[in-house]
């Protein structure tokens, strides 16, 4: 696992920079085939053909790998087969082969490589790629793929370098510090992965060109300043301007810090938000 850096044939290329894929066992990359799906790009528009995501469009063509968040084979031991590579997300996959026959697709933690064995139970022991309920992982312990509600199958921590540490534990919760600094309570029976997920160096890579972010799907954006008035209200103007007023969206509504959480059912959950970024 580390990053690579190119020639700087084209300008681009100077400081372009990408993942070496060391940590995958498979050269062809070809992904177990009763495990993968269709997946239609739907560049950005909904049901009725409108845009409803703007600057969404052009990616280049893939298949979904079915991941099981769930982890609801308790007590089967499986094998990991092959640590895979998923363009679907940052983190990297891998697949197990269960002893009853059976193959899934989890996230890959670090640490985690081909041939080691990993068990989804209640009294598994405390290694990387296990599953246990949160009742039964110890202080200080990171994990991942994180249940909000028990049996719904991990949803918290799931992309690459992503990891919560277990604070403390205290009438039928526990509590968990998030990655981005966030405590939070979340229910004991809930389940969760041992260990920090995988593809740490994915926040060091650098696009390096334009055409590599379209490849993702990613289309140009538009600041609104640089629009006319009748698509923005930050547009018009003679000459430069910087439009008067706080960032807005397109429809008027504040952005960028404006506080858009309305989960109040949740709101109990959440002992201390995160800590906040100080801008130089």
């Amino acid at each position: 696992m580390g990053i690579k850096s190119f020639r700087p044939t084209t300008p681009s290329r100077r400081h372009m920079t990408a993942p070496d894929f060391s940590e995958l066992t498979t050269r062809e990359n070809k992904p177990e085939r009763k495990l993968t799906a269709f997946l239609k790009s739907t560049g950005g528009r909904g049901n009725e053909g409108c845009i409803t995501v703007r600057f969404h469009g052009g990616r280049h063509r893939r298949k979904y790998r079915t991941i099981d968040f769930k982890r609801d084979k308790i007590g089967v031991p499986a094998v990991v087969e092959s640590i895979q590579y998923d363009p679907n997300r940052s983190a990297r996959i891998a697949l197990l082969n269960y002893k009853d026959g059976e193959k899934r697709y989890i996230i890959a933690p670090v640490g985690l490589s081909k041939g080691d064995s990993v068990v989804s139970a209640d009294n598994a022991d405390i290694r990387p790629g296990n599953c246990l309920p949160l009742q039964k992982i110890p202080m200080g312990t990171m994990v991942h793929n994180i249940e909000m509600k028990p049996l719904k199958g991990g949803q918290m921590a799931r992309s690459a370098g992503a990891g919560a540490q277990v604070m403390a534990r205290e009438a039928g919760y526990v509590l968990l510090r998030m990655p981005s600094g966030e405590l939070r309570k979340v229910m004991e029976s809930c389940r969760a992965v041992i260990g920090q997920v995988g593809n740490i160096d994915h926040e060091n890579v650098f696009i390096g060109k334009a055409g590599r972010s379209r490849w993702l799907g990613k289309m140009p954006h538009n600041r609104g300043v640089t629009m006319n008035p009748v698509d923005h209200p930050l547009g018009g103007g003679e000459g430069k301007s910087k439009g008067g007023r706080h960032p807005v969206t397109p429809w008027g509504k504040p952005t960028r810090g404006a506080k858009t959480r309305r989960n109040k059912l949740t709101d109990k959950y959440i002992v201390s938000r995160r800590v906040k970024k100080k801008r130089n």
